[in-house]
């Protein structure tokens, strides 16, 4: 078994343990440097990541091949790329890039196994005479029309 195969058996059975947790991504580099990112329904604690990173570390033999090795959770500059992840996000505001490069922002209020629905809240020109008017409006955006989606952060 080459060393992707091992090490993905290997954090594959402690997220079957884990059904709170889910994978993002996982990194091997050329020299070896293994970096994998979590998310949970509830959140990553820090003894997530220690217990996710001795489920691999203590079951490698770095006799037989050296590794570094770095779990950690998923941050806000990671994109949303998964329905739980964005099931998890609902309420929040995000940034959404569509593939056309359109750019939209709204609060996420609704996960379909296709698609998203995010509330839109804006001002646009009355349509007669002068000033704005609010407008709210939900838009269905589907996963295949997105290319990156980032919770959005305010201060």
């Amino acid at each position: 078994m080459d060393f992707r195969s091992r090490i993905e058996e290997l954090l594959n059975g402690f997220l079957a343990e884990r059904t709170d947790l889910f994978l993002i991504d996982l990194k091997i580099s050329a020299g070896d440097d293994v970096t994998v990112i979590l998310d949970g329904d509830q959140g990553v604690s820090l003894q997530d990541c220690l217990d996710a990173s001795r489920a691999i570390e203590f079951n490698m033999d770095r006799e037989e091949r050296d590794f570094s090795l770095q779990v950690m959770s998923a941050g806000l500059s990671e994109p949303l790329n998964s329905e739980r992840q964005f099931k998890k996000n609902i309420g929040r505001e995000l940034d959404v890039l569509l593939k056309d490069d359109t750019k939209i922002e709204g609060e996420l209020l609704k996960v379909e196994e296709d698609k998203i629905t995010l509330v839109l809240r804006y001002r646009k020109p009355k349509e007669i005479g002068k000033g704005k008017v609010d407008v709210v409006e939900e838009k269905e955006i589907p996963y295949t029309e997105i290319k990156k989606a980032l919770v959005a952060i305010k201060f």
